[in-house]
């Protein structure tokens, strides 16, 4: 959750330090005074678009700063070790945003720079903010398809995940058919290229590292003389005239006479020589042996060389052509075996592909079928639930309708699928199109909700939709933005109730101007506004009992007397007593199925 807010130099909030409860807290404040603010500064630590407008005139940056606790929450404990950022020794996490007037934006997360998207991350996993904006987004087909799968969780969430994998090799399917029927007779040109330089390097057959053994072969052919003379000379060096000429004894020779003196010496030292004298002639007979072998071994083979350097000229052919070297040819050849199994354009392989296409078709019809019937099963508890809310908003003759219908497939569609014989659209989400139809009262026709519901009617229908789902949920931290618009009377009270029951298995930060709602918090924050010196500055101030009492005078009846207190000191003892009478739902994060 958000255990507290720093916002600076943001709009006409110069400094301010929200310290947020746990269970329900309001923000109120008159019109102007920056309660707005509060909302903008979430928005900017959720990774939100940085608007340079924001920025307290005369300051260079707005802050904005948060201490998050996510203990448990496996999502965010990963982003937060991925990103190593450093965590507090009560285990939450400090963000911060900052904006400067220059357009920049920096984001840090445990005193570490991060990308703005790692807050966005964060946040998606932690808070979840619900305004006026929000509900129009809510009014958009794709999202009401999402609300309906967010309700359903696993029951939608699991057969849509088998239904996305299916639909990405269909589709890969799809493509690799096409492009081999309408490219056959260029892919036809390439595979004849690629086949003729295989027959042309199989032909050669080269191994690899050849082209570098055969130069070093090359060099000692055509070198053969200057290599017998220099190992020639060398054995003499070592094992004497051949012919046993005793002026050149060789180093065996030598050798051979020092150990002959050492060891008729009658000095005891200079025989302990002679042991090492042994072993160097041990060493010296073995390089002479060698040397001697190297020299029989070593004759000129003019027609060795010959064909050596041909097949030098073979692989030089393959190289100019290919590749640098042999590796790489034997590395092209690999890559072109690879390339024509994908370049088949005869009717067997074309037919082969069809058939894939045709099964994984009919898996994929399955699995959107599930898809669908799980979403008309969530659809239906689901309108169930918002019209038992929208009863207790002063909606009581209202009902909800969540229609789920499969979207037929257009003429020339690519991604049509044949579902009990009727072709419809296999998009990404399915097969679906969710709508919220909304029947105001008895006997009028369900229609669509932003169509029947007046100004006030839909912010109460978008609050049921959201208490709703707020329990289906999985983030802890729940952010309302005066979606309570156009609402007064007993609906506002209901509303105030219900977000008082919500917050009991949620942290829930509302910003609002009906006292009735104010009624239900457990911490009450005003935004207040001052002047000085020609300069108007807000801060947040939280609110003792005695000043709470004021402030919802003031929102009542617009000014703090006796009257207005007396009524605002009622309002706090009924709330009081209506939220000690209800007991907490159990909290859950998505529903099963």
């Amino acid at each position: 959750m958000l255990a507290e807010m720093r916002i600076q130099g943001l709009g006409v909030i110069e400094d301010a330090l929200l310290e947020l409860h746990a269970g329900f807290t309001v923000v109120t404040g008159e019109t102007g005074a920056g309660k707005t603010m509060v909302v903008t500064g979430l928005h900017l630590l959720s990774g939100g678009r940085a608007e340079v407008s924001k920025v307290r005139t005369g300051m260079l940056k707005a802050f904005v700063e948060g201490r998050f606790t996510y203990s448990g929450v496996e999502g965010a404990e990963r982003i937060v070790a991925d990103s190593g950022a450093d965590v507090d020794e009560d285990g939450s996490v400090i963000a911060l945003r900052a904006v400067a007037v220059d357009g920049r934006s920096r984001a840090h997360l445990g005193g570490r720079s991060v990308p703005v998207g790692v807050l966005a991350e964060l946040s998606e996993q932690l808070i979840a903010v619900h305004g006026q904006n929000d509900q129009l987004r809510l009014l958009r087909p794709a999202e009401q398809r999402a609300v309906i799968d967010r309700f359903a969780g696993d029951a939608v969430a699991k057969p849509l995940q088998a239904y996305r994998e299916i639909r990405s090799e269909w589709l890969a399917v799809i493509a690799e058919l096409t492009e081999r029927s309408t490219r056959s007779r260029e892919m036809a040109q390439q595979a004849d290229l690629l086949k003729h330089g295989l027959t042309e390097i199989d032909a050669v057959a080269p191994e690899p590292g050849e082209d570098v053994e055969l130069t070093e072969q090359i060099k000692r052919l055509a070198a053969v003389d200057e290599l017998r003379a220099a190992a020639t000379e060398a054995h003499i060096a070592v094992s004497g005239s051949p012919d046993g000429d005793p002026d050149a004894p060789g180093a065996m020779g030598l050798v051979s006479e020092a150990l002959r003196r050492l060891s008729t010496s009658e000095d005891s030292v200079l025989r302990e020589l002679a042991p090492r004298l042994e072993e160097a002639s041990v060493l010296l007979t073995d390089v002479g042996a060698e040397l001697g072998n190297y020299v029989e071994t070593l004759d000129a083979d003019p027609a060795l060389l010959e064909k050596v350097l041909a097949r030098q000229g073979d692989l030089k052919r393959l190289t100019r052509k290919y590749a640098a070297d042999v590796d790489g040819v034997l590395a092209w050849a690999d890559d072109a075996r690879r390339r024509l199994e994908t370049m088949d354009t005869s009717e067997e392989a074309l037919a082969e592909l069809a058939l894939r296409r045709d099964q994984l078709a009919i898996q994929l019809a399955a699995h959107a079928a599930e898809v669908s019937a799980a979403r008309e099963t969530a659809a239906a508890e689901l309108a169930a639930e918002i019209t038992r809310e929208l009863s207790g908003l002063a909606m009581g003759q209202a009902a909800i309708e969540v229609t789920v219908e499969q979207r037929p497939a257009e003429h020339g569609d690519t991604h049509a699928l044949t579902i009990d014989g009727r072709a419809v659209h296999a998009g990404p989400d399915g097969v679906d199109d969710v709508e919220l139809l909304l029947r105001a009262h008895d006997g009028a026709p369900p229609l669509p909700v932003h169509k029947a519901a007046s100004g006030g009617e839909l912010s109460r229908v978008m609050l049921a939709i959201e208490v709703v789902l707020a329990h289906a949920d999985t983030v802890q931290t729940l952010v309302f933005d005066e979606v309570d618009a156009g609402v007064g009377g007993r609906a506002a009270v209901e509303i105030g109730r219900r977000l008082a029951r919500l917050a009991r298995t949620h942290q829930v930060l509302v910003v609002t101007h009906l006292p009735q709602v104010a009624a239900f918090a457990d911490q009450h924050l005003v935004v207040d506004k001052g002047h000085s010196g020609g300069v108007t500055r807000s801060g947040v101030k939280n609110l003792s009992q005695t000043e709470r009492v004021s402030e919802l005078a003031r929102m009542l009846a617009g000014m703090d007397n006796e009257t207005g207190r007396a009524h605002a000191e009622e309002l706090l003892a009924t709330a009081e007593k209506d939220k000690t009478e209800f007991e907490p739902k159990k909290k859950r994060s998505a529903k099963k199925k």
